[in-house]
């Protein structure tokens, strides 16, 4: 049994009681259910007190929402990197998508082995042996929801400081989530890419949520992409999930953003400089309309300087080492405002 170090769990065991009224049992024959199941889980003290009618329809009434939309969460239990979904349930199957660590998905269907899930934008099949389901994946979610600032409008600014006057430091796209930090009288402070910034009130909504699925676009040999770009693109994506840390080169210790496009490329027999800004100038300039994966993208602060790169893997989507809070991860290019595209591998 995997434990968690945050033990909001009432409002999880709630949740189960909850089901169990849902299915039309009396109340008492719901409760000895709950608490038979969540002995299994470690957590049944919970319910030795006597408890009355009320007070159970009071606990049952908090779990409403207590898993965050799903009917049936499941959570990728993967010790690092991603799960695998799968267009078929089969390992020799199309790849469609990754669950990484901790990301919480819908089951749809179990057997022999594999789940039917869905999350995010992906719909596939997962092995179940990486997939926590039941109590412990309620568990497991009531440890790792987070808060993020879901943006509602196209183009929204992002600026320096918690005022119009401020400088804007990107714009970002409609369905965007930011890292949500603290809010302030009208205005939203977030994190992009580490970097703290703010946003209007009137242009976010603030929801707690779990990581879901990536959508990820599977490049192949002999479609139209050069078999290097494919094979850095691949290699790339192999360090999803691993750390963030300022300055570091190490793809599975870590790295910052140049140090993971350095690290990469070098794999490749490409030489790159420690610093985006530099990384910027090392390549030929292209405009994002020429994007081939294994590209450079590079992003900039208020001053207009360069100060975040990433690879374009396709499928509109880069990979990137985001923050130390996030990693490296997968987003779309457009996340917030492109100022340079560069080719460096010259095919």
């Amino acid at each position: 049994m995997r434990y968690f170090k945050n033990h909001r769990k009432l409002t999880v065991i709630s949740a189960g009681l909850a089901c169990c009224m849902a299915l039309g049992q009396p109340l008492g024959a719901a409760a000895a259910e709950s608490s038979s199941i969540l002995q299994s889980a470690g957590v049944g003290s919970l319910f030795e007190a006597d408890r009355t009618s009320e007070e159970y329809m009071e606990i049952a009434q908090q779990a409403q929402g207590a898993a965050w939309g799903y009917t049936n969460i499941g959570i990728a239990n993967v010790e690092s990197g991603n799960l695998n979904v799968r267009v078929a349930p089969s390992t020799d199957s199309k790849l469609v998508g990754k669950l990484p660590k901790n990301a919480a998905c819908e089951v749809l269907e179990e057997s022999d082995g594999w789940a039917h899930i869905k999350s995010g934008e992906v719909e596939g099949y997962v092995n179940t042996e990486f997939l926590f389901t039941g109590p412990e994946a309620k568990l497991a979610a009531n440890d790792l929801v987070h808060t993020v600032a879901v943006v509602n409008v196209d183009g929204l600014n992002v600026r320096d400081e918690a005022n119009t006057e401020s400088a804007v430091l990107t714009q970002v796209p409609k369905g965007e989530e930011l890292e949500y930090v603290e809010a302030l009288d009208g205005w939203i402070k977030v994190s992009i890419d580490g970097e703290d910034a703010y946003v209007s009130s009137d242009y976010v909504a603030v929801e707690d949520k779990l990581d879901t699925a990536i959508t990820m676009t599977e490049l192949l040999y002999g479609q139209g992409v050069s078999d290097v770009r494919v094979e850095l693109v691949e290699y790339a994506k192999q360090f999803l999930g691993n750390p963030y840390v300022w300055g570091g080169t190490s793809l599975t210790k870590g790295a910052d953003c140049s140090g993971f496009v350095l690290s990469v490329f070098k794999k490749f027999g490409v030489s790159l400089s420690h610093h985006s800004g530099t990384q910027a100038k090392e390549g030929t300039k292209i405009s994002a309309s020429d994007l081939k994966p294994g590209d450079l993208v590079f992003y900039a602060n208020s001053s207009g300087n360069i100060n975040h790169v990433a690879i374009y893997i396709g499928g509109g989507q880069v990979i990137h080492a985001s923050s130390p809070k996030t990693g490296i991860k997968i987003s779309k290019y457009n996340y917030r405002t492109p100022v340079r595209c560069v080719r460096v591998l010259q095919d």
